[in-house]
């Protein structure tokens, strides 16, 4: 018998589908709550429906269906990348950063405020709200929640959204795998009710980002992408203020974010400060081009304090120089934006090579004397290969137990 996941169905089918069973539509609003709200694993944890009818879903096939960890690595910083098991067998990797990497400072939303008082520290907190021409209150708010008793004040789930990538970026090791399919709505939000599971965290009490920037790309699965923020938002109650969706730059798909009632911030990886660079590491670029890019960003109605980020990822002696900081600052003249640098996190088989620690604190200087709010990425889970641009869907054990690997203290 095929199985039919539960997971993945918004109230609206889920109200279909109880009416092809025969059942009232609050029965559909129940499973729902189950699902989303209170996580569960199977039908028949769903102890607000009757027991014939969640016998009848099982005998009909129905399941949660929530992705499987058949693996988990463990970083000597305490980020956690997971392997993650489909139904069909697939499998992706989804990373947890306890605190986050500063991706969100300055991009105007509540997550990029808790980063500036709590994690960056008072000084740089200062700095940030004299530069935007605002004033916080100036502390760190108070620890609540599971993550308080974790030692956490936040965290941020880096999610996959297709199983391998078919965009080419030259110095990603996901491009290496080329792409297989499409996740489904479900197979994306079922990553973070797993991960959400795993750590017990209570939605509401706890701090929770999620990124929409691991393997695949967001935007070459546009439906399932925004299906499943439709159900991060309405179901789990993660607000979209508290998601960023990465794109390489999908011209269509910016496009059609711009016109979307629920929308997570934007971030765009530029990774080169004119198209001749982004062609030889970004072969999408042959296809849109930077101008291309920039001028349908400019058509996305940004919320109060909203900023778009770029992201750059620095690659020694390609794209760090003098000059590319000054393009960099030409392309994003009159834009509402803030860049994140990223160093090159290294992976076999690439040959690149990190910048210079100089290289890398000229650059981020001469983007903010320029009056843009630039910030450096935090490596997180490296020794696991769980940072930007690392995750290769590493393989299960032929048994499929899990597997927990811890990296090596250095």
């Amino acid at each position: 018998m095929e199985m039919r996941a539960l997971f993945g169905m918004e109230l609206a089918e889920l109200v279909a589908l109880m009416e092809t069973l025969g059942e009232k539509p609050y029965r559909a609003r129940q499973v729902f709550e189950a699902l989303y709200k209170q996580r569960v694993h199977s039908v028949e944890d769903m102890t607000t429906l009757a027991q014939a009818l969640r016998s009848r879903l099982m005998s009909e096939g129905f399941c949660v269906e929530l992705p499987e960890m058949v693996q988990t690595a463990v970083s000597v910083d305490g980020t956690e990348r997971y392997l993650m098991r489909m139904a069909d067998g697939e499998t992706v990797e989804t990373v947890w950063m306890p605190d986050g990497d500063g991706g969100e400072r300055g991009d105007g939303s509540e997550a990029a405020e808790e980063e500036a008082t709590e994690v960056v520290g008072a000084e740089e907190a200062v700095k940030a709200e004299s530069f935007w021409g605002r004033r916080g209150n100036g502390r760190a708010r108070s620890n609540f929640g599971t993550l308080a008793e974790k030692g956490f004040r936040r965290a941020t789930i880096c999610i996959s959204s297709q199983v391998g990538c078919a965009v080419n970026c030259q110095f990603c090791l996901t491009a290496k795998l080329g792409i297989r399919r499409n996740l489904t709505a479900g197979e994306i939000a079922g990553q973070v009710a797993a991960v959400l599971n795993r750590h017990k965290i209570q939605i509401g009490k706890d701090r929770i980002n999620l990124v929409f920037m691991g393997m695949g790309e967001p935007f070459l699965n546009y439906e399932n992408f925004i299906k499943s923020v439709r159900l991060l938002v309405e179901g789990l109650a993660i607000p979209e203020s508290r998601m960023t969706v990465s794109t390489s730059g999908i011209l269509p798909g910016i496009e059609a974010f711009a016109g979307e009632r629920l929308r997570p911030k934007l971030a765009l990886s530029l990774n080169a400060s004119n198209d001749e660079v982004r062609e030889r590491i970004m072969p999408i670029t042959r296809k849109w081009k930077i101008a291309e890019l920039l001028e349908a960003v400019l058509k996305i109605p940004l919320r109060t304090r909203e900023w778009v980020t770029f992201e750059y990822v620095l690659l020694g002696g390609v794209n760090d120089r003098r000059e590319h900081a000054r393009e960099v600052l030409a392309l994003l003249h009159g834009i509402r934006a803030k860049v994140n640098l990223i160093v090159w996190n290294p992976g076999p088989g690439i040959d690149y090579v990190q910048p210079t620690t100089e290289d890398v604190a000229v650059f981020q200087k001469m983007l903010i004397e320029g009056g843009i709010a630039t910030y450096i990425r935090r490596p997180r889970g490296r020794d696991i290969y769980a940072a930007c641009g690392q995750l290769k869907r590493t393989v299960a054990d032929e048994d499929h137990d899990f597997v927990t690997i811890r990296a090596a203290a250095v």
